[in-house]
């Protein structure tokens, strides 16, 4: 360059060798004669040890030094003035050389053969002549004299030759397979390492020549490229490795242990260089398939569902520990699809068929768990699971409801089953919607395959519980009962049946003061309410709308006997009014009532009467109950009774000896009520009366004695529990108002959707009344209501269409 540099330094500075960059440096276009060139040498020298064997032009540029280049550099002068003061500033000028640097004569020759002199050096294993600092400076020096395409080339020539030299070794038959894998996992590493070493030589050329090509690899892809080129991809080599790799896999898979470095480095191997996925992947794939496939055969037939379960499990576990400590992490989804295909997805009818009825029934959770877990993988598999677990509920369900001889136990059967598959979905279905439906949807189907019997004996279990004398259960746990009650009442079509039955249990449990919890029955009639709405409780709620007024009647009537001065000092009288159209239907009976309480029933008439015109009261005994004291030789006893059994009782103040054709005309109880009468009398566990001939039955020529040697450790003794057992006649009478009710909603029905339609064919009718209609009903019968209807004036077949129905108005 031409221009010429003027540097300015502190005096104070003076001794210091080098130039701090924070240094002022003025440039000026200045001239200096040829004689400032030798005064300046010494400053030169210098600068060139303090800025690292870097020479420097004018421009600042940075050179590489030779130390041939300075024979004939120019010179500088650097003026010396001893005299200067401390603080005097001093000029220094720096000028270009003369003439352009260059190589010395074969010098690219010479740095070559060192370099491959190295690269040979760490191939072999050899310890290398040369200091790695030299080598590097070396290829820097070539490079920035345009020397990198070359150096590449026979860079990359050498490596192939060491490689291609290594190939040899590999083509040994007798070679033992686990011998020859870790001699390619030798191979393979001591490449990787020269190359790394090899690399740290060449850098620079690596940062420079191979950055500016993007055609050109780096030197390490380089080596991977050369490796997989002559030695991985060889026909040979390759599936001799790949075949000793699934032969380790496959041991392991047998339960042999086997070196999992190896493994881990020699896939890794197949993977940076990129043949993982063609040379391996495939062949691995296509193994596991056909062991698991030859394995999920045999297993199913050895082994029991729960057993075959836990090794499925234990082997997607060793295959998922396979993926983390060797296997590619790409090869998972596949690998795991293949593994639950073989040994699930193909055998998911097979395992269903074969186990899960009885994991079921003996409720074993924790293999259902891992059932639904390992199905919940596949595809179909929950759907398949859940369609068999209905199928289940369905044929269980059916022999809980179907055999009349567990009618005894079917509702608490019913609610053991139904907690059990509710624990089961929660517990081991992961509370799954569709399996809860399903389980509401299979309860709904098989409850309802005997119709009506289901319905009535919820009713009567209900009553169980409700009534008074019930210690099973808390208020608490008898709460969780009535909730449990309500879902299988929430199954039933037939819910009329219910109504029946429950309104005439309730009826027993209120006249005879049976029921456990006023709170606990309100709480059900709500529960009830809730569910079907009020038009389904307003008879039952009237019901105790009635218990309440009667109280405050009976009260008043109390007050009304007292104010009247009359004195019945024998007889405490209660009675319960009872509307008729909230009650069940009782049949009226004549008896013959003793004449203190037929006294008694008049005033209360006349009382009631004065109070409610227009009203009339007719006295219903069938549900009376009295409380009678009696004197034995042993002492006084007070009995809780019916009022059949007290008229009975009674009779004995005055005889001994009664026969049953005596009593019967003395009291003119209905015979079978009668013979029930005595039999709780003479026959249950308190004999308050002897029966001649002794036997369980009553017969017409039995006669009774009163038992003057009776005993018993309470004072109070209950004999009343005859009125809340259901009789046949009470049962069949039941079925019957059941019967005769859905008639009348079948009519009202069918009139209602006439009178709407005014014309109707028969099928569509008989559709719109499976619409409205609550409780099931079989098309014969709707039919024999439609013919009813026609006969009474309601309807018409058309005259041109007899499966066509015409309103009548």
């Amino acid at each position: 360059m031409s221009s010429e540099s003027e540097v300015r330094v502190n005096q104070a500075d003076e001794n210091h060798h080098s130039f701090d960059s924070s240094q002022s440096v003025n440039t000026r276009k200045r001239v200096l004669s040829p004689g400032h060139h030798s005064s300046l040498r010494g400053a030169a020298t210098k600068l060139k040890k303090h800025t690292m064997d870097e020479d420097i032009n004018m421009a600042g540029e940075r050179r590489a030094n030779f130390s041939a280049l300075t024979a004939n550099s120019g010179s500088t002068k650097v003026p010396v003035n001893n005299s200067s003061k401390p603080g005097d500033i001093r000029k220094l000028v720096i000028k270009n050389f003369k003439t352009k640097p260059t190589l010395p004569d074969n010098y690219q020759e010479n740095t070559w053969d060192k370099l491959q002199e190295a690269v040979v050096a760490i191939q072999t294993s050899k310890s290398i002549a040369y200091s790695l600092e030299e080598l590097y400076q070396a290829v820097e020096n070539m490079c920035s004299h345009k020397m990198d395409s070359q150096i590449y080339s026979k860079l990359t020539a050498l490596t192939e030759t060491h490689v291609k030299s290594n190939i040899k070794i590999f083509f040994a038959d007798s070679m033992d397979k686990l011998v020859y894998l870790k001699k390619m996992d030798d191979c393979w590493l001591a490449h990787c390492q020269q190359m790394l070493m090899i690399r740290s030589i060449f850098l620079f050329l690596d940062r420079t020549y191979v950055l500016q090509n993007p055609t050109v690899h780096s030197i390490w892809d380089m080596g991977l490229d050369l490796f997989r080129n002559h030695i991985a991809v060889n026909n040979i080599v390759q599936k001799r490795t790949v075949e000793g790799l699934l032969m380790l896999i496959e041991k392991e898979r047998n339960g042999d242990t086997v070196d999992r470095t190896l493994l881990k480095s020699l896939l890794r191997m197949l993977s940076d260089l990129q043949i993982y996925q063609t040379a391996f992947e495939e062949k691995f794939l296509l193994a596991t398939k056909q062991l698991y496939q030859a394995e999920g055969q045999k297993k199913m037939q050895e082994l029991e569902v729960p057993e075959y379960l836990q090794h499925v499990d234990k082997r997607l576990a060793e295959e998922n520990e396979r993926l983390l400590h060797y296997l590619d992490p790409l090869t998972k989804y596949q690998l795991i699809f293949t593994v639950e295909k073989q040994l699930l997805s193909e055998h998911l009818t097979g395992i269903l068929q074969k186990g899960l009825d009885s994991l079921l029934e003996e409720n074993r959770l924790s293999d259902l768990s891992l059932l639904y877990a390992l199905f919940s993988r596949v595809k179909n598999g929950t759907v398949e699971l859940c369609l068999n677990f209905n199928t289940y509920i369905k044929k269980k369900g059916r022999t809980i409801v179907i055999d009349p001889e567990k009618d005894k136990s079917m509702v608490q059967d019913l609610l053991d089953f139904k907690d059990k598959m509710d624990n089961i979905v929660h517990s081991c279905f992961d509370h799954n919607d569709k399996f809860l439906n399903s389980l509401r949807e299979a309860f709904e189907f098989f409850v309802n395959q005997r119709s009506n019997k289901p319905a009535e004996l919820i009713a009567k279990y209900v009553d169980m519980k409700l009534r008074a004398g019930n210690k099973e259960a808390t208020e608490e746990e008898l709460e969780q009962i009535l909730d449990k009650i309500m879902v299988l009442f929430r199954f039933i079509h037939g819910k009329d049946v219910f109504e029946a039955f429950y309104k005439k249990d309730l009826a027993k449990r209120l006249l005879v003061g049976k029921s456990a919890s006023v709170d606990a029955e309100k709480s059900m009639l709500s529960k009830l309410k809730q569910e079907c709405g009020g038009g389904f409780t307003s008879k039952l709620e009237g019901m105790f709308k009635d218990m309440e007024l009667s109280k405050d009647m009976n009260i008043s009537f109390k007050q009304h006997m007292a104010n009247a001065d009359i004195e019945y000092t024998k007889i405490d009288l209660t009675v319960h009014i009872l509307t008729m159209g909230y009650w069940p239907t009782y049949p009226l009976m004549e008896v013959t009532m003793p004449p203190l309480l037929v006294e008694l029933q008049s005033i209360f008439n006349k009382f009631y009467l004065a109070k409610h015109s227009g009203r009339k009261l007719q006295w219903q005994p069938t549900l009376g109950s009295c409380v009678l004291t009696s004197r034995f030789e042993h002492g006084s006893k007070e009995f809780l009774v019916s009022l059949f059994q007290a008229l009975v009782l009674l009779l004995f103040s005055d005889h001994d000896v009664l026969t049953f054709n005596e009593i019967k005309a003395a009291c003119l109880i209905e015979e079978g009520e009668l013979k029930r009468t005595l039999q709780s009398l003479a026959c249950g566990k308190a004999r308050v009366i002897k029966k001649t001939p002794k036997g369980r039955e009553v017969d017409e020529q039995d006669k009774f004695h009163f038992n003057h040697e009776f005993t018993n450790k309470l004072f109070r003794i209950k004999i009343n529990q005859i009125q809340m057992k259901e009789t046949t006649e009470e049962q069949k009478a039941t079925e019957e108002r059941v019967y005769q009710d859905r008639q009348y909603q079948i009519d009202a029905a069918i009139v209602r959707i006439m009178k709407m339609r005014k014309t109707l064919s028969h099928n569509l009718l008989i559709s719109e009344l499976y619409k409205q209609l609550t409780f099931p009903v079989k098309p014969a019968d709707l039919k024999k209501r439609i013919e009813s209807l026609i006969d009474r004036d309601y309807m018409e077949r058309d005259k041109d269409n007899q499966n066509q129905y015409n309103y009548v108005a």
